[in-house]
C-alpha cells in the first residue's frame, strides 16, 4: 500500500509539473495545451486515489476541508484547461487570462497543499 501511495503522489507531482512547466514555457505567448488538460485529469484521479488510501489507513485523519478546497481549485484548472485546449485545437486564440488561470491556479493549489 505504501508503494502505491508513493506512486500516486509521484504521478500527482508529475501532473503538477506538466501544468506549471508548460505555463512557464509559453509565458511569452500564453496558450493552453492538451497536455495541461490531461495533466489536470491525472492530478484529479491520483488525488482522489490518495484520499481513498488515507481514509483506509488506521490512525490517519484526513483534512476534508483542505481536500475540498484543493478539489474545487483543481476542477477550475481542469475546466479552464479544457476550454483552452478546445480553442487551441480549433485554431482560435486563447485569452491571456485563461492561460494564466490554468498555471496560476495550479501554483495556488500547490501552495495550499504545502502551507495548509
Amino acid at each position: 500500500m505504501s508503494f502505491l501511495f508513493s506512486l500516486m503522489l509521484f504521478l500527482h507531482f508529475l501532473g503538477l509539473a506538466v501544468i506549471i512547466g508548460t505555463w512557464l514555457f509559453t509565458m511569452k505567448r500564453p496558450t493552453v495545451t492538451s497536455g495541461q488538460f490531461w495533466a489536470a485529469i491525472v492530478m484529479l484521479l491520483t488525488g482522489l486515489v490518495m484520499v481513498v488510501f488515507r481514509e483506509m489507513q488506521d490512525g490517519f485523519a484526513v483534512n476534508h476541508m483542505k481536500i475540498g478546497v484543493k478539489l474545487v481549485i483543481l476542477l477550475v484548472v481542469a475546466v479552464a484547461a479544457f476550454i483552452g485546449m478546445r480553442k487551441t485545437k480549433r485554431g482560435e486564440p486563447v485569452s491571456t487570462g485563461l492561460a494564466h488561470a490554468v498555471g496560476g491556479l495550479a501554483v495556488i493549489n500547490a501552495a495550499v497543499a504545502v502551507f495548509w
